[in-house]
């Protein structure tokens, strides 16, 4: 008899095995209980008939309960109501860990109490499903970008200088020194891209910033490829077949977990068809006050949630908004070459309300530019001397971007909060012990 995973019931199918499994739920009809099962890989239905059983063992699953943890022996078979597609005949059962009086019972619970019982939160299936997909979401990032011929840098996570200013950062000292909790890897990746051409870094980034938002966290993680020899609409392509290569992977692979979460999967295809539609930040302002709905909406402000759910909903697909102003843009993004007033960038808005997800730019190459736009930004050119030896030593035309992981994962699972995209957040002020 083989020991094996939910997952793998359909290569067994009409076979005696044993799996390792926790109890979700249960319900009985007289001489037959039906409990539902868990282990990680899937979940699925155990059939208990009384007549075909001990006493004993019918005794225990009458009065198991709630994730309590058991092997359990039996045939596989063929279940066409359940979308599994598979369930097991118990003949035995043997109790590993007791559970009494599990907090997280099948009846609806508020997010406080979810969030304060998290550890236990990630048992549920949604979340099952949401992670499987996350899961799915990095290994295909991966594959991606070594099919790509980049590089993997690791970027620090104790920084002694900021891309975007300070004011968001988390400060520490370290040794006599200060120093902040990273909120982006990129000019890091920048010093990777002068030296291998093309890499990227996939690591947690930090932002002191309280939000009440459903698209922020304090914590979160970051994917970040830098490309030398790259101008911006170059960069442009390679992130739009990021995405649908993205979404595509998670259709090849995640149906059961698509299934779970009754996500639209036509909607997604739709999101791996390219190219992606490009409007310019003015004609995006231009839109937005020709709709009627924006009244107050103005030229040099950036977008809110309402205004980037309105412009991706007008093209029903991500769509790129193109070369921002200056002023709201941080110090590195290369000047415009026709105007001062606007930077070469973008940033990728995703349909259904779900903003942007990806944020980019060609980089600024000129190290005398730079160096006016770091103090302008009130910042402390000594610490970024390696930034503008980068400048000085070779520089290239050179582009990248940043992908939120936990942002894109909370939209292709069409999930309506962030928080469930992480498995342990630290959202708004609230720190997980």
């Amino acid at each position: 008899m083989k020991t094996i995973s939910i997952i793998d019931s359909k290569n067994h199918v009409n076979e005696k095995v044993k799996i390792g499994v926790w109890l979700t739920n249960k319900r009985s009809s007289g001489k037959i209980a039906f409990l539902q099962l868990r282990d990680g890989s899937a979940y699925f239905q155990g059939v208990v008939v009384k007549n075909n059983v001990s006493e004993e063992v019918f005794k225990i699953a009458k009065e198991v309960k709630q994730e309590t943890s058991m092997y359990v022996v039996g045939t596989i078979h063929e279940d066409s109501r359940s979308h599994f597609g598979y369930e097991i005949e118990i003949e035995d059962i043997e109790i590993v860990g007791e559970s009494e009086n599990y907090p997280i019972t099948p009846k609806d619970h508020g997010t406080d109490f979810l969030m304060d019982h998290r550890h236990l939160w990630l048992r549920s299936k949604r979340q099952f499903a949401i992670m499987k997909i996350r899961n799915e979401i990095i290994r295909a990032t991966y594959e991606f970008f070594n099919n790509e011929g980049f590089i993997k840098i690791d970027a620090p996570i104790l920084t002694g200088s900021a891309p975007e200013g300070t004011t968001e950062l988390f400060h520490t000292k370290y040794f006599d020194r200060d120093a902040y909790l990273s909120q982006s890897g990129q000019l890091y990746e920048e010093a990777g891209a002068m030296a291998y051409g093309k890499v990227f870094s996939f690591g947690p980034t930090f932002r002191a910033e309280k939000s009440k938002t459903r698209r922020h966290l304090i914590e979160f993680w970051m994917i970040e490829p830098e490309m030398a020899f790259m101008h911006q609409e170059e960069s442009l392509e390679l992130q739009e077949r990021y995405i649908a290569y993205l979404v595509q992977n998670v259709l090849d692979h995640c149906d059961y977990e698509l299934d779970i979460l009754g996500r639209d999967k036509t909607t997604l295809k739709r999101y791996t068809e390219l190219p992606y539609p490009r409007i310019s930040y003015d004609d995006a302002i231009e839109l937005l006050q020709e709709s009627g709905e924006f009244p107050d909406v103005k030229w040099g402000e950036d977008f809110g949630s309402p205004e980037e759910t309105y412009l991706a909903e007008h093209f029903s697909k991500p769509v790129f908004v193109m070369n921002y102003p200056k002023a709201i843009k941080p110090f590195y993004m290369k000047p415009h070459p026709t105007r001062d007033d606007i930077v070469i960038c973008a940033d990728l808005l995703a349909p259904e309300g779900y903003g942007e997800i990806i944020g980019g730019s060609e980089r600024a190459t000129d190290a005398e530019y730079l160096e006016e736009q770091i103090k302008n930004a009130g910042l402390n050119i000594k610490d970024y001397e390696w930034y503008l030896d980068l400048r000085r030593y070779g520089s290239v035309p050179h582009s990248g971007f940043g992908l939120g992981l936990e942002r894109a994962v909370t939209w292709i699972t069409g999930e309506d909060h962030i928080r469930e995209a992480i498995p342990f957040p630290r959202l708004l002020n609230r720190i997980y012990p």
